[in-house]
């Protein structure tokens, strides 16, 4: 399996059943999703196997493509304007599903790592908006 070319921001619930809207939290570099999928593909692959589509709302990322090609595979990338803002959702062929909490590109880091910790911790069952108001991330 490739290894990511830069080590994405995430923190991730543990793989045991879990508490919560989200699986753990993701801090881009970027709003351009296109670039900022592959490295974050590449990690969750490991619980999730082949990548089949990515979830995301249309008005936090720039425009991305319908596909996109990662790890020989074609990547469906639907942008809705309903899905909720501020998450990604990643599904893998087999079924496998992930939602995680996007904290945006330019929150204080010190917010950002709080807030990945929080959505990350198995027993935390806040709401997106909870996670992202407890530091003051937006």
């Amino acid at each position: 399996m490739a290894r990511p070319q830069n080590t994405p921001r995430l923190r991730l619930k543990r793989k045991a059943p879990t508490n919560g809207f989200v699986d753990g939290a993701w801090w881009p570099h970027s709003d351009d999703l296109s670039a900022e999928l592959p490295d974050l593909l590449t990690v969750l692959s490991v619980r999730l196997g082949d990548i089949a589509r990515v979830r995301y709302n249309r008005s936090v990322w720039a425009a991305a493509p319908a596909k996109l090609r990662f790890a020989d595979q074609l990547v469906r990338l639907d942008g809705y304007d309903r899905h909720p803002p501020n998450t990604v959702g990643v599904q893998g062929a087999k079924g496998g599903e992930m939602l995680l909490l996007v904290i945006p590109v330019q929150t204080d880091p010190d917010d950002a790592q709080a807030a990945m910790a929080a959505a990350a911790a198995s027993e935390n069952a806040a709401s997106i908006r909870s996670l992202l108001a407890s530091r003051a991330v937006h």
